[in-house]
Formats: C-alpha cells, structure tokens, sequence
C-alpha cells in the first residue's frame, strides 16, 4: 500500500509535465469503449428475450454503473449492480438468465486476453510464480507466503462451491433452460459475429488506441510492443480482483514487465496517472447513470422496490 501512494505521489510531481491533449483523446476512447461493451451486451440480451423490445440506453446505462462500482469497490461488485439495473431495464428477464449473458460476451473477452498473454509468453516478459510474492505491492504475495492460511480460503471457497452444485443440482432443469436461454446468441454464429464479436472487436481496438495516446501523454513510446505490455499488466491484475479496479497489483507488474526499459518512476507516474484517470471518468459516468436511472444512489433499495412491485424473480 505504501508503495502504492509513493507512486501516487510520483504522478503528481511530474503531473506538470503530462501532455492534456493526448489524454483527452484517450479519454474520449474510453467512452466509446463503454459504449461499444454495452452494445453488444444489449445484442446478447436480444438474442435471450427476442420477445422483449429492449432498448440500448437503459443497458448502456446498466452497464457504465457496473463499471462506476468496480472502479471503486473490490471483488466485482459491481456486476451485481449492472445484473440489478439490467433485470430492472428488461421486464421478465431472470438474473440467471442475465447472469448467463455476460459469460457469452466473456467468450471474446477471453480469447483476446488469451492472444495477448500468449505474445507475452513469447517475449519472455512475465514473472514466474516464485518471482510473484517478492513483486512490490502485490495484492497475492501474502496469501502466496502463507500456503497454509490460503489452503484453508481454498476449502472454504471449495466447500461454498459444493453447496452451490448442490443448490443448482436440486433446480437443475430451469438452471440450465435460463442458462442456454442467456447463451442463445451462440447458436447463432452470424448473428454472434455480427452484433456481439464486431462490436467487442471495437471495444478491444478501442482499449488499445487509448493504452497508445495514454502512453502519449506521459512522454513514453506508444509502440505496440509497449501498448501491448501495458494490455497485459491490466489483464493479469484484475484476474483475481481482490483490489479495486487492480490498483497496486498493476503497478507491480508494469515495472516489472518493462525492466529498465522505461525509467521506474516514468513507469509509476504513467501507470497510476491512467488508472487513476480511468477510474474518475468511470466513476462519474457510472454514477451519473445510477442517479439518473434510479434517481437515488441507494441501488438495492430502489431495484428491490421495482422487484417487489413488479412481482418478478
């Protein structure tokens, strides 16, 4: 932690030297970028509820507020908002069914992941697992340096996972017909390729474009090379999103990934001066969208409400 507000610092002591028009620019792109995200997540609700009329705006709405959570609360919470606004947005809908469509947008999510990971295996750039606990800041290295303590969280999480296959095991038909009914858009691979993949392709052009004019604004070569590193920091440190939005774990894999090749303070000024500016644009449009959706903040109460007077799961 402490390292982390040293790099903090370190961003606001070179904070006169950050070029602002590149960082507008990329901005702009993380904003289409969630545009991009929620449009084909409203094409995957389509494909599940193609009875339903259901409007993009609501779900763009759903889907930045997700991303306003997570930018600031640990452990994906925020997804349960955006499942919560979603079921909210789409009468009839089911959060399993929901639930489920978010899994058919994480094929594509994966398969890009996998291809940059894969390149970065090739480099030679990543720490191997003995190399992960001595890594600065590093969210897992204490559960990495107490084997013991992390076999009991692995029980623990092994044992709710058990209970959960059973409960699923008891409603196993209506599980899986809601599940198949959030993965429908599958099926259909024309239609999967033309109004999710195209639209997550986008986002990913996106993602990187705006890795590129970060890099800019921060005086560091907007190489591929580097923007690809930099997308390879940003995946691993959200794989178990025990901090929120990965702050720390990231930091200590960008110095190490680039290792003399850019100055380490470069490095933290850059690293912790695009998080920190991701997280406050997410965080406004995220929660701008919550309370012109819900006109409250309080998410829980208001979704509960609508639940409770609409009668539906």
């Amino acid at each position: 932690m402490q390292r982390v507000l040293d790099a903090i610092e370190v961003f606001f002591d070179r904070l006169a030297a950050v070029d602002f028009a590149p960082l507008a620019v990329a901005i702009a792109l993380q904003l289409v970028k969630l545009a991009c995200t929620s449009r084909a997540w409203r094409n995957v609700i389509v494909a599940a509820y193609p009875e339903q009329h259901v409007r993009w705006r609501p779900i763009f709405g759903a889907y930045v507020s997700g991303v306003g959570v997570n930018a600031i609360l640990p452990a994906r919470t925020g997804d349960a908002v955006k499942l919560m606004l979603a079921h909210r947005a789409v009468p009839g809908s089911t959060y399993t069914t929901l639930a489920s469509s978010l899994a058919a947008m994480a094929v594509f999510d994966s398969l890009a992941a996998g291809a940059v990971l894969a390149w970065a295996l090739t480099q030679g750039v990543l720490p191997s697992l003995d190399v992960l606990p001595d890594l600065p800041s590093f969210d897992f290295a204490w559960l990495l340096n107490h084997p013991r303590v992390s076999a009991a969280i692995g029980g623990a999480l092994a044992l709710l996972a058990l209970v959960a296959a059973f409960w699923i095991h008891r409603r196993v038909q209506e599980f899986r017909a809601r599940v198949s009914q959030g993965v429908a858009v599958l099926r259909d691979r024309p239609r999967y390729l033309r109004g999710v993949a195209f639209w997550q392709a986008c986002d990913w052009a996106l993602r990187l474009v705006a890795i590129s004019f970060f890099l800019r604004a921060f005086d560091i070569e907007p190489s591929l090379r580097n923007v690809l590193l930099v997308q390879v920091t940003g995946s691993l440190s959200t794989l178990v999103p025990i901090s929120p939005a990965g702050i720390g774990t990231e930091q200590a894999f960008i110095v190490y990934v680039f290792k003399g090749a850019v100055p380490e303070t470069a490095l933290l000024a850059f690293s912790v001066g695009m998080k920190l500016t991701l997280v406050a644009v997410n965080v406004i449009i995220g929660f701008t969208a919550i309370l012109l959706t819900l006109r409250t903040f309080r998410v829980r109460r208001a979704v509960a409400a609508h639940d409770a007077t609409d009668g539906e799961p």
